[in-house]
């Protein structure tokens, strides 16, 4: 600790390598609230931050006159502060009541976007921790405000062509370790403004300033060229200047990608795809939601919204879905996933199968949850895992009989020996052209 305490009074950087904990094992909450242990000395970084005067400058760790009188010897901010110790619940409230409520009456008189933007931008840089506040306590009024669509500093990742083989190397760079969520955009397709190339990042960052409650987020713009001529001839675009790579050479970079953030953040990361142009988007969604946990906010999020909105109004119109015919104006990621959607919940509703048959040739697809789903509606359900060899079975014998409580019928196109299940011996049958 001394040796720490030295570097911080010296003006240099200090690294700790459990990120987002506190050093003596406390806990930071959503607002920079450090639940810590009586012993706690320092607030927990990152990876590096300056002490004294410089932190009080760092927007990403400037807590104002939330420091407490522990943090305030650790980090040499004596006489930096006034005397007082408040929360930032406190604090929020004396600059919305002062200075911030000034800015809200501005951003409320603002008519042009930019201004709006603009204003919320300053405070951020000023701290970071209040911004986010401010947001979360004015989501509705804030958040139609679009951050990130200026560049002003680094938010977020970009990675192009130019980084092949080394995509593990550039997720490295990112000074935080600790990511739950990324949101990763290609750029390509734009709501309402179409191939955007680099310029993209205002979205995944945008998208992220309402996901802040999650803990670590990172934007990634995946550069991989454009085909906006606009673009392409603008002398001040800071993208690749070529147009977008498409078959292997996009999938192996993708894949690249793929592949590193699971090694470099772990198995439970979350990867959004974000504005992915249509034969991209669901070609993705499908090849990695089997292997990486996976969302496509277009396809899927924007499909649970409305159906959900659907729903609450059978309650005035009527009817069951299946009772309703649905017409869709437009085939893009939001009208596909909706209509793809529907139709699932539909199925659910007015299709309660007796038997179950699978050839589809992919293993392990009849699962704990569809087959205990199978028997909750028929005393002796019929499973027919036909896929060859027994590898791609939809199931095992064992566990058709375990899931369905020794209840279900099961034949498959591979033989499995005979499962014993609570002293009874059960012999599945071959269902095959043999």
């Amino acid at each position: 600790m001394e040796s720490t305490l030295k570097a911080l009074r010296d003006g240099e950087s200090v690294l700790d390598l459990s990120p987002r904990s506190t050093v003596s094992g406390g806990v930071e909450d959503i607002y920079g609230e450090d639940r810590a242990t009586e012993d706690q000395l320092v607030i927990p970084w990152t990876v590096s931050v300056a002490s004294g005067y410089s932190l009080l400058r760092d927007p990403q760790y400037n807590k104002g006159l939330a420091f407490t009188e522990k943090e305030r010897d650790a980090h040499y901010l004596r006489g930096l502060l006034p005397p007082t110790v408040s929360t930032q619940q406190l604090q929020i409230y004396l600059l919305i009541s002062m200075r911030e409520k000034k800015l809200m009456n501005s951003i409320r008189q603002y008519q042009v976007p930019l201004q709006k933007y603009v204003a919320m931008m300053d405070l951020q840089e000023r701290n970071e921790r209040l911004f986010y506040k401010l947001l979360i306590d004015n989501v509705e009024e804030l958040l139609p405000v679009k951050y990130g669509s200026i560049f002003r500093r680094p938010q977020g990742l970009y990675i192009s062509l130019k980084e092949r083989g080394k995509i593990l190397e550039v997720l490295k760079n990112w000074p935080e370790r600790s990511i739950q969520v990324i949101v990763l955009t290609d750029g390509e397709w734009i709501l309402g403004l179409g191939d955007l190339g680099c310029q993209g990042m205002g979205i995944p960052v945008g998208k992220l300033a309402s996901y802040t409650a999650l803990g670590g987020c990172l934007p990634i713009t995946m550069d991989v060229g454009t085909n906006n001529e606009k673009l392409l001839n603008d002398e001040f675009y800071i993208g690749l200047r070529q147009k977008r790579a498409t078959g292997q050479e996009y999938y192996d970079l993708m894949h690249e990608f793929m592949t590193a953030v699971k090694q470099n953040y772990g198995e439970n990361v979350l990867v959004q795809f974000e504005d992915f142009a249509n034969h991209n988007a669901f070609e993705l969604l499908a090849k990695y939601g089997t292997t990486h946990l996976v969302f496509n906010d277009d396809i899927q999020g924007t499909a649970s919204v409305v159906l959900a909105g659907v729903v609450a109004a059978l309650k005035l119109i009527g009817g069951t879905l299946p009772e309703h015919t649905f017409l869709f104006l437009g085939a893009g990621e939001a009208g596909t996933g909706i209509a793809e959607l529907i139709a699932l919940e539909m199925s659910k509703q007015v299709i309660k199968p007796t038997v179950l048959i699978g050839s589809l040739g992919v293993g392990r697809t009849f699962t704990k949850e569809v087959v205990e789903a199978m028997t909750s509606n028929n005393d002796k359900p019929l499973i027919m895992a036909l896929s060859n060899p027994t590898s791609q079975s939809e199931c095992t014998a064992e566990e058709a009989y375990q899931w369905s409580e020794g209840r279900a019928i099961f034949a498959s196109g591979s033989p499995f020996d005979p499962v014993e299940y609570k002293g009874k011996v059960y012999a599945s049958g071959q269902a095959n052209n043999a």
